[in-house]
């Protein structure tokens, strides 16, 4: 027989692949536990990384000047009023920080704690008693106040490109009502969990379920947290597993208090264009323009109802969704004891109390933030002014701006109407202190909110007559050459230029008038003397005067320079013409004063800048003849505009009428003002007819000064003929004016007119003089 085969072993194969097929099974456990844990360890860097680094990119925040309040500082009760408006404080009684009332003349004000480059500035509780336009007294509980500061203005910020906005707050100074309020509404068990909430995610559920449709989340926030400052808004698996592993990790690493705080400044809570609002600090200026500390309750309740969903529950967009959901959020603050009855009922009785406009969060005055911007190009990068968090103080006087633009919107429609003008009028204007050399108010359209095209900086335009100053000042300059009495021919005039083409200049009035004084051919702003004079003293010599006091070209040196044939902007005007009212000082035009980094430590600071000077004597015959321009010549209606004010300007008129400028100053004040048309067609409007109206509204509104043309050392008055400019000590003369000498300069020989008259006093007879001459 055969021999048999051996029977096979079935059991022992299978046991053998499941053997291998275990060991497959806990090598992939092993590899998913290893990659797993290479996720979580990847996750935990993350999340170390990021929230132990720079959180956020924070814009730039800039800030006008503080108001300071001293005895004797020029302010109006309605000027104080606006720019505390300005600052949204509310005008209440109630003795808080951020209020104030004004009766009469006296006024109550309590200030903001604010942290200045030179330090932190308390709040404050003060009496204000006004007086002739100044502060006549000012006092606080303890006696008399010298000096003291409100806070500035945030006029604007500069943003991150992904246009995300907050104001960090620290969580010490956010009202416990706010955090009661947000625990109990958005996670009652955040102080006892880990992150995740198992008990607050059956409970969500179990109230979905009942209710049918999603009326909670079960989300902590530790996991908003996570969800917005980490991840996407991806709806997947994966993400809600990554949430909720850097929820733990999170919870793990940090500590309540430091969660907390990042989730009250992460949060979304608005939008405003492409701007995002992120966090409770920027929230309450978004909707109430107050700080965080300064809400009530009922405004409290309000913002943690827009953390559930800002977009759905918009107070502006949807006010009756949002009143009930702030009223929600109260009936839970009663629930969990947070807030009394009664306090609660009162809450609910008022209305939401939000601002009807959005502010404008690139800021309020356009204009000037531009030349802030220009300013800063020379130190900062542009990505460190969007997202370092530094502070930029200001030259910008809230209240001057103001004024400005009122006072120049009412300008140019009265001037529209009046004149008939059909092409849309434009306009800028520039406010300096010509003695800090700081710019107070700047607008670059005629409507001043507009972000566009900024011609106070930007659009150089001829300045026609506002040079001639500056012509008459380089040969003042020279006292012995050269006085206000000094005899210039008006007579026709031709000149050949470099090309060989003759040029003959006319006077406005195509007028001569033969030999004109000085002063006369200043004050009434006279071409063909003028360009005599300037080719006398010779043109390079004004053009160097012009680079000494701040011109940062270099203009060809023709004879039509003298009547105004440069292309300035007005901030270049401004620049110019502060030599003339601070007494000869060459400034440059600053709008920034301090920058802070983020820790408000001082990153720079930028000071009175002296670049150059010209004799004050000279400056100040000058001066003397641009208030007789006020009060005598091409700008005389501004004499009976301010009756009261000693002020001195230039008007400006370029040619076929196409730009219409007016230059002047007070004691305080340097205000230019251009107007034309974009198109460059003819405006119709001389700087008299046109500029110097509006230039008259906004100083007479400002809280400005007299010019002082009263002792010199160096000057002496003297009445003299104005036909001939020679000395008329009598009233024989029939048309004597009083003018200013400098350094000895004064005529000694008398006029014909003046000759036979004896002069008052014994010894008056005149032959001495008729042998002399």
């Amino acid at each position: 027989m055969p021999r048999s085969r051996p029977p096979s072993r079935p059991r022992s194969r299978m046991r053998r692949a499941l053997a291998a097929g275990a060991w497959f099974s806990v090598g992939l456990l092993l590899v998913a536990v290893g990659v797993g844990a290479l996720h979580v360890q990847q996750l935990d860097r993350e999340v170390r990384e990021r929230f132990e680094g720079k959180r956020w990119a924070l814009p730039a925040r800039v800030f006008a000047r503080p108001l300071e309040l001293y005895v004797g500082r020029a302010l109006t009760p309605e000027l104080l009023r606006l720019e505390l408006e300005a600052l949204n404080y509310q005008e209440e009684g109630e003795g808080r920080p951020g209020q104030f009332t004004i009766r009469g003349k006296e006024a109550s004000l309590h200030t903001r704690a604010f942290v200045f480059s030179d330090g932190p500035e308390p709040a404050r509780s003060v009496q204000i008693r006004f007086g002739d336009g100044v502060v006549a007294d000012l006092r606080d509980r303890h006696g008399s106040v010298d000096l003291m500061r409100v806070e500035p203005m945030l006029i604007g910020s500069i943003y991150p490109t992904h246009g995300e906005d907050r104001v960090l707050v620290n969580l010490r100074e956010v009202p416990g009502g706010l955090v009661g309020a947000l625990l109990a509404t958005e996670d009652r068990r955040f102080l006892a969990h880990r992150g995740v909430d198992p008990i607050g995610i059956v409970r969500a559920a179990w109230a979905n379920l009942r209710a049918g449709r999603t009326v909670q989340g079960g989300s902590t926030l530790t996991q908003q947290l996570v969800k917005n400052f980490y991840l996407t808004h991806e709806q997947s698996l994966k993400r809600k597993i990554n949430e909720a592993v850097m929820a733990i990790l999170l919870e793990y690493h940090y500590s309540k208090e430091e969660i907390l705080e990042a989730y009250l400044n992460e949060v979304f809570l608005g939008q405003a264009g492409a701007r995002a609002i992120h966090g409770f600090g920027l929230a309450a200026e978004f909707y109430f323009q107050r700080r965080l500390q300064e809400l009530e309750l009922d405004q409290l309740a309000l913002l943690v109802g827009l953390a559930r969903g800002a977009s759905y529950y918009d107070p502006r967009r949807f006010p009756e969704r949002a009143l009930a959901r702030r009223n929600g959020v109260l009936d839970r603050m009663q629930r969990e004891g947070l807030a009394s009855r009664d306090e609660i009922e009162r809450a609910r009785s008022r209305p939401l109390g939000v601002t009807p406009r959005i502010p404008r969060g690139e800021g309020h005055f356009p204009a000037f933030l531009d030349l802030v911007r220009r300013q800063l190009r020379d130190e900062y990068r542009d990505e460190d002014l969007r997202t370092e968090g530094l502070r930029i103080f200001t030259t910008l006087d809230p209240g001057i701006q103001l004024t400005l633009e009122r006072q120049l919107t009412a300008g140019i429609q009265e001037l529209v109407r009046v004149r008939g003008i059909e092409d849309p009028l434009q306009a800028a204007a520039v406010v300096t202190d010509p003695l800090a050399g700081e710019v107070l108010a700047l607008v670059g359209d005629r409507d001043p909110r507009f972000p566009g095209f900024n011609r106070a900086v930007e659009a150089r335009r001829p300045v026609g007559s506002l040079i001639k100053p500056f012509v008459y000042l380089a040969a003042l300059s020279d006292p012995e050459r050269y006085t206000l009495a000094t005899l210039l021919d008006d007579g026709p005039l031709t000149l050949h230029l470099p090309h060989g083409e003759p040029w003959t200049p006319q006077n406005f009035d195509r007028e001569f008038r033969g030999p004109v004084t000085t002063w006369e051919a200043l004050v009434h702003s006279y071409n063909v003397p003028t360009v005599r004079l300037a080719q006398q003293i010779g043109i390079p010599q004004v053009v160097r005067l012009l680079q000494t006091l701040g011109l940062e070209r270099t203009p060809a040196p023709l004879p039509s320079v003298a009547l105004g044939a440069l292309d300035l902007s007005p901030l270049e005007v401004a620049t110019l013409y502060q030599a003339l009212a601070n007494g000869g000082y060459a400034t440059r035009s600053r709008a920034i004063r301090d920058v802070l980094d983020a820790g408000d430590r001082q990153l720079s600071h930028y000071g009175l800048e002296l670049r150059g000077a010209v004799p004050d004597g000279a400056v100040r015959l000058v001066v003397r003849a641009l208030h007789d321009v006020t009060t005598q010549g091409t700008g005389r209606q501004i004499g009976w505009r301010l009756p009261e004010r000693v002020v001195a300007g230039k008007t400006g008129t370029s040619s076929d009428l196409r730009d219409s400028w007016f230059a002047g100053f007070d004691d305080r004040f340097l205000l230019v003002v251009w107007l034309g048309l974009d198109n460059n067609r003819p405006l119709g409007l001389t700087g008299g007819g046109g500029a110097v109206p509006i230039w008259s509204r906004a100083m007479a509104a400002f809280p400005g000064a007299s010019l002082n043309l009263g002792h010199h050392p160096e000057i002496r008055m003297q009445q003299v003929d104005r036909a001939s400019g020679l000395r008329a000590d009598t009233d024989a003369c029939a048309e004597r004016i009083e003018l200013p000498f400098w350094r000895d300069s004064a005529p000694e020989v008398r006029a014909d007119c003046d000759l036979g008259v004896a002069l008052p006093g014994p010894g008056g007879d005149n032959w001495l003089e008729r042998w002399r001459r």
